[in-house]
């Protein structure tokens, strides 16, 4: 890992070259998707068939094959072992209560004129959660994504996941059935997102898509958006910890593989206020990585865009970590929730030295869906509240419209809008 020191003359620059990352876009895969994402649109179902079967090397005869109902997601869930089926149940709930407070609410309220204003929340019709399968699985993306547009209200939602030479992984279908999906549909891949942004002949179209994936699988959510809404554009996963030294090393050695072993450029960030513990966290790694199984990918992640700091102070440490905005912060220190309001910047908090981020990946509540590459600056976690519109409430009343039409004339005869004005004149008396 890099090593930087904040009274270094260089610091600045050495970590806002930590931080880059090559976001540009590849302008094959653009091509690809951007011939897919037309191909669906065009033929729908038969395109969908043809190119799962090529991708994900599948015999799909017709779109039939590439359908599973609800009964097929309940034998899932009966198939999985009891613990796993407690563990998918328990996060379900928890999740829920979580997203259960996010919810919004219609308000209105009337002025001194009589005039009705306020907003009338609605949740959207139907959602897509797109979700990895085969053997790169991940139920808790299903949960996550599926459980606060169920929350939210939404009537449908649509999953999409891919089965690569037909493997099905029934802990995921048994998430999807935990968590209140639909319809599901085992395709994956750019055509995914188009059948789930333009709609096939059996596909239905959604609202919004949501949900991680690869390369591809950006940039076709990339190409769609406008048609449909997304949740974002993630980037790598990201952890930032913030330790005061009495956290045990090992502790946060494991928290800091924990994201780099997503993949070789995800990257892991430890920020310390004294050498001496900053040496025992890289000792513990050392010890620690030869029990890894993805040692390789762990250290690859680590050298690649990894890094230790040493801050003066704990002021200093929360400085760097509002300029980087992580994805997950992890505030390993005395008194967390007062170091806690120091942050401005930062996908989810995980405060004091027994909040291991991995806990927040399934099961403590929050959602895990969060702004990487320094999006936490002006984004925020995927909540019910992405699930849900806002409409302006607008009653005026015949008091009321005199005295907002003679403003409204004014301002509308200034922008040269004479129709405009005249609609506003013609209800004044």
């Amino acid at each position: 890992m890099k090593k930087l020191n904040t009274q270094s003359p260089d610091f600045q620059a050495g970590l806002k070259a930590l931080l880059a990352f090559e976001t540009a876009q590849n302008l094959e895969t653009e091509r690809i998707v951007a011939d897919i994402c037309a191909d669906v649109q065009k033929r729908g179902d038969a395109a969908l068939i043809e190119y799962t079967n090529k991708f994900d090397q599948t015999n799909a005869k017709s779109i039939d094959d590439l359908i599973l109902t609800q009964a097929d997601l309940k034998s899932a869930f009966e198939r999985i072992p009891n613990d796993v089926r407690t563990a998918l149940q328990t996060a379900a709930r928890r999740v829920e209560s979580y997203h259960q407070r996010q919810k919004m609410e219609s308000w209105s309220y009337t002025d001194e004129d009589g005039t009705l204003l306020g907003q009338q929340i609605t949740p959207l019709d139907r959602v897509g959660i797109y979700v990895p399968g085969g053997k790169a699985a991940y139920p808790s993306s299903v949960i996550m994504n599926a459980m606060p547009a169920h929350v939210a209200g939404v009537k449908e939602i649509i999953m999409t996941v891919p089965t690569p030479k037909g493997e099905r992984n029934d802990i995921v279908l048994a998430a999807a059935y935990v968590a209140g999906v639909t319809k599901v549909f085992t395709v994956g891949g750019a055509q995914a997102v188009a059948a789930l942004a333009y709609g096939t002949e059996t596909i239905p179209q959604v609202d919004k898509i949501t949900g991680p994936g690869n390369a591809f699988v950006a940039a076709a959510k990339r190409r769609v958006f406008g048609v449909v809404g997304i949740d974002m554009v993630a980037g790598p996963s990201e952890i930032l910890v913030i330790a005061d030294g009495t956290t045990p090393a090992d502790w946060v050695a494991m928290d800091l593989f924990s994201q780099a072993e997503h993949d070789e450029i995800a990257q892991a960030i430890l920020i310390g206020t004294s050498q001496a513990y900053l040496n025992e966290v890289e000792a513990a790694m050392n010890r620690l990585i030869e029990t890894m199984p993805r040692r390789d990918i762990i250290e690859a992640s680590l050298s690649n865009r990894g890094a230790m700091i040493l801050a003066k102070d704990l002021d200093e440490a929360c400085g760097i970590a509002n300029y980087i905005a992580p994805e997950h912060l992890e505030l390993s220190v005395e008194n967390p929730q007062e170091w806690a309001k120091k942050i401005r910047h930062a996908g989810a908090i995980f405060m004091g030295r027994y909040t291991g981020e991995s806990l927040g990946d399934y099961c403590a509540g929050p959602n895990h869906v969060l702004p990487t590459s320094r999006t936490a600056r002006f984004s925020s976690p995927l909540g019910t509240y992405d699930f849900q519109k806002r409409s302006s409430l607008i009653q005026v009343s015949e008091h009321g419209a005199q005295k907002l039409g003679e403003t409204a004339s004014v301002l509308a005869h200034g922008e040269s809008l004479t129709a405009h004005a005249r609609a506003a004149e013609f209800r004044m008396k």
